[in-house]
């Protein structure tokens, strides 16, 4: 599976773990040994298995984002509109699945790209919307979704 949907499959949300565990929000900062991840500077993530020994106990009842992305860090991923996983009057809408984690919208980005078949590099573009909208090159993977849409791989 491409490094894209797999971005946060070892993290939790810095925003959960603090609200778990009831310390504020630098407190990571002090952690030397839990490496932190931080997408869109505005979604801070923990590693997993690396809290301190004293609030392991935690990660038991913490949120798996295996899969998922932020609706605003996979809508620029995506270089597309954050309005597509916003609204349910978009047409794709419905095709991905979503969950809310302390206020924050994720969506599935691995379900969706596995149910297209649809195969990411790591250092690949992607570009998704409206076909008429999209631009092609020669060493890019086109792949035809529902209602007009499409995406588009340049390797």
């Amino acid at each position: 599976m491409p490094h894209l949907p797999n971005t946060l499959n070892s993290y939790w949300l810095w925003r959960e773990v603090c609200a778990k565990l009831g310390v504020s929000n630098p407190t990571y900062r002090y952690w030397k040994s839990t490496p932190n991840l931080k997408l869109n500077n505005k979604y801070l993530f923990v590693q997993k298995n690396t809290l301190p020994q004293k609030y392991e106990y935690v990660e038991k009842i913490l949120t798996d984002l295996s899969g998922h992305l932020p609706i605003k860090y996979a809508s620029d991923k995506l270089h597309v509109n954050e309005h597509l996983f916003s609204y349910e009057k978009m047409k794709l809408y419905k095709e991905f699945e979503y969950k809310f984690v302390e206020d924050v919208k994720f969506v599935n980005i691995k379900k969706f790209f596995t149910e297209f078949g649809i195969k990411v590099g790591k250092n690949s573009i992607i570009q998704l919307g409206k076909i008429k909208d999209l631009e092609f090159a020669p060493n890019a993977t086109f792949y035809n979704l529902k209602n007009d849409y499409g995406i588009v791989v340049y390797d």
